[in-house]
């Protein structure tokens, strides 16, 4: 399927124009268009502007709740649980970062359980946020839909959802690492991704509605109602317990929802809990010993020689991937033709209800 380049300066305007047509304040606009181009830039465009759709569907049916102000739930000093109140997740989660990183200021570190927020995103993005402010972090993050996607190491039926893990280190003098992965074999956004372009997905990446592996992202969309297939985990038995692991601290430790029947899910929407774990390296006295070990053992696995199947380059660190997407994309970000038709109905959808929008977003496609 084509690909259309969007200039990446107007795509941001286009966004932030989108939520403050359907009711974000200024700063909540700003800060989901950040986000969501941010996570294009990056080269992940399954946590990119492709979700702006199902976020404006899921304003239209009441879920998604805008200009929301996130409440201390608990508050024990260096411990804190923060209600996101059904909010936009780029904007809640924002605040309750900034909330981690002052009492991780204040005490050494902090450990801060988000619930009940709105797709929060690229969860690499927040670890972003604790590194700018000299902080490390680690993420446990699990998901609520409106039916669960990802089968149990052999299970043949979904019983979850992505779970991604997440860590952000700080690098004094360096480019940071940041280690963000969904604990599925691939991210479902990246099944919608290729769904939409008409490829297929990777070897082992899902299973068909029957519990047979397949490549064809179409089972996981297809028939309208169901029955679904399911992504499968990654590395086998190895990211189902982690997948586990982020349910339960995730989720259930954090007060907000685990996947199970008696869950009661939302259509449109998507809600994360998150526990993160924040902490100002400095506090630790090994600043220096840290410096020089980190550069010294970056550098050493960098120096590894190619082995003799690697199609892919040089050997490359987390958070490498991003740096050069961002590169690459700096001017331009390409959006495949199902991804822009549903960012031109989504315009739509908001005229039609609040009198106002930025138009497609077609419009902007290089030499339009």
């Amino acid at each position: 399927m084509a690909e259309h380049l969007i200039p990446t300066v107007a795509l941001h305007t286009w966004v932030v124009d989108l939520f403050r047509a359907a009711g974000s304040h200024e700063v909540e606009a700003r800060l989901t268009a950040d986000h969501l181009v941010g996570a294009n830039l990056a080269g992940h465009d399954s946590h990119g502007v492709g979700m702006a759709p199902k976020y404006v569907a899921s304003l239209l049916n009441d879920e998604l709740q805008l200009n929301q102000r996130v409440a201390l739930a608990t508050d024990a000093a260096s411990l804190i649980v923060v209600d996101g109140r059904r909010g936009m997740g780029q904007s809640v989660t924002h605040q309750a970062m900034e909330l981690a990183i002052g009492r991780a200021r204040d005490h050494g570190t902090c450990v801060m359980a988000l619930k009940n927020s709105h797709h929060l995103g690229r969860v690499g993005h927040w670890a972003e946020q604790a590194i700018a402010a000299g902080m490390v972090s680690i993420h446990f993050t699990n998901a609520v839909s409106h039916m669960p996607m990802v089968a149990p190491h052999g299970g043949g039926r979904a019983r979850y959802l992505t779970n991604p893990f997440t860590v952000g280190i700080p690098i004094p003098g360096g480019e940071p690492i940041v280690l963000d992965f969904a604990t599925s074999a691939i991210a479902h956004g990246k099944a919608r991704v290729a769904y939409n372009k008409r490829v297929r997905v990777p070897a082992g990446s899902l299973l068909d509605a029957s519990g047979h592996p397949t490549d064809d992202p179409a089972v996981m969309f297809e028939p309208e109602g169901g029955p679904y297939g399911a992504l499968r985990t990654a590395g086998g038995h190895k990211g189902h317990a982690l997948a586990m692991v982020c349910e339960l601290l995730g989720a259930a430790l954090s007060g907000g929802e685990t996947v199970q029947p008696t869950t009661r899910l939302p259509v449109h929407g998507v809600w994360n809990n998150m526990l993160a774990i924040v902490f100002d390296p400095n506090r630790l006295g090994t600043g220096q010993w840290f410096e020089a070990q980190a550069r010294e053992f970056i550098d050493w696995v960098r120096s590894a020689p190619p082995s003799s199947d690697n199609t892919d380059g040089p050997v490359l660190v987390p958070g490498d991937p991003e740096r050069a997407a961002r590169r690459a994309r700096a001017q331009m970000i390409p959006i495949d033709s199902g991804t822009l038709a549903q960012l031109d109905q989504a315009s739509t959808a908001i005229a039609a209800r609040f009198g106002q929008s930025p138009g497609p977003l077609s419009a902007l496609e290089r030499g339009c």
